[in-house]
């Protein structure tokens, strides 16, 4: 396992990130003294569709004043949105050390650093008590990791009685096969891909109870389609994901497309809550 989580930590590794996304925002005239959340938002949510669709799952529920967990934040995006839009008590916690230390530095960048915090740890081993959170949630991660049950049970473990677990992830329909590289694996000894139906199950299992889930694909592929007609058009963004995922960016994100198309995919986002 000590293996997989150091692979999977270099599959996401990009060296110096944070100094990158500033000197990016530097070469645009962006005073780093008046930095903004939309100025970081092209990067800073490692997911489909990225800000909206968090803005989405975050109105799913009535999160206001919450205390969260973000079990594999990426770069902190989501978390600085619900401390600052939700007044959200937010915690991230990501397996990547090179993405917590750029979720810190974010969060201090745009002045949200006392309203966010961030922690790196294994979200199949979570470094907190149990009933430690009113809500927890998750945005693609669920494919990096293969002890499902595992994963699960940690994340009902640290809610509190009554508390949401929110999700919106990528699940496979069928058998057929996945052409690699994906955004989160290059390769498919990094994919650990669950169909919907069997996660349903499991979260059951685990003391987690279906409050309503809502199929995401389409609105994903009109995403991706219009992403992929501006790149066609366009230099990548100064800040956007290509930062993150180089010069594989537009074969990754095409193959996504590709595979949502064609059902093989499919995107779902979800409310449980946690059984009495």
């Amino acid at each position: 396992m000590e293996n997989l989580d150091q692979n999977i930590e270099r599959h996401y590794l990009k060296e110096g990130l944070l100094e990158d996304i500033i000197n990016r925002l530097k070469d645009q005239n962006i005073s780093i003294n008046n930095v903004r959340r939309s100025d970081i938002s092209g990067v800073d949510e490692f997911h489909v569709r990225g800000a909206a669709v968090s803005r989405e799952l975050a109105q799913m529920i009535n999160l206001k004043g919450l205390k969260v967990l973000d079990v594999g934040c990426g770069l902190g995006g989501a978390c600085r949105m619900l401390a600052d839009e939700f007044n959200c008590d937010v915690t991230g916690l990501d397996l990547s050390n090179e993405y917590i230390r750029t979720a810190k530095g974010l969060s201090k960048l745009v002045r949200l650093e006392n309203k966010t915090r961030f922690i790196r740890g294994n979200a199949v081993n979570l470094p907190f008590e149990n009933s430690t959170f009113d809500v927890v949630w998750t945005q693609h991660v669920q494919m990096n990791i293969p002890d499902k049950t595992k994963f699960y049970t940690e994340i009902c473990r640290v809610l509190n009685p009554d508390g949401y677990f929110l999700y919106y992830d990528i699940f496979k329909n069928n058998n057929k096969e996945i052409n690699y590289p994906m955004p989160w694996a290059n390769t498919e000894d990094l994919s650990f891909l669950a169909h919907p139906g069997n996660i349903q199950t499991l979260l059951t299992q685990v003391g987690l109870q279906k409050v309503s889930s809502s199929d995401q694909t389409r609105e994903g592929i009109i995403f991706f389609e219009n992403l992929m007609n501006k790149l066609k058009t366009s230099d990548p963004p100064k800040i956007g994901l290509n930062i993150l995922m180089g010069e594989t960016t537009r074969q990754k994100l095409n193959n996504l497309l590709i595979h949502l198309k064609k059902d093989i995919l499919t995107l779902e986002a979800a409310i449980y809550k946690k059984a009495n």
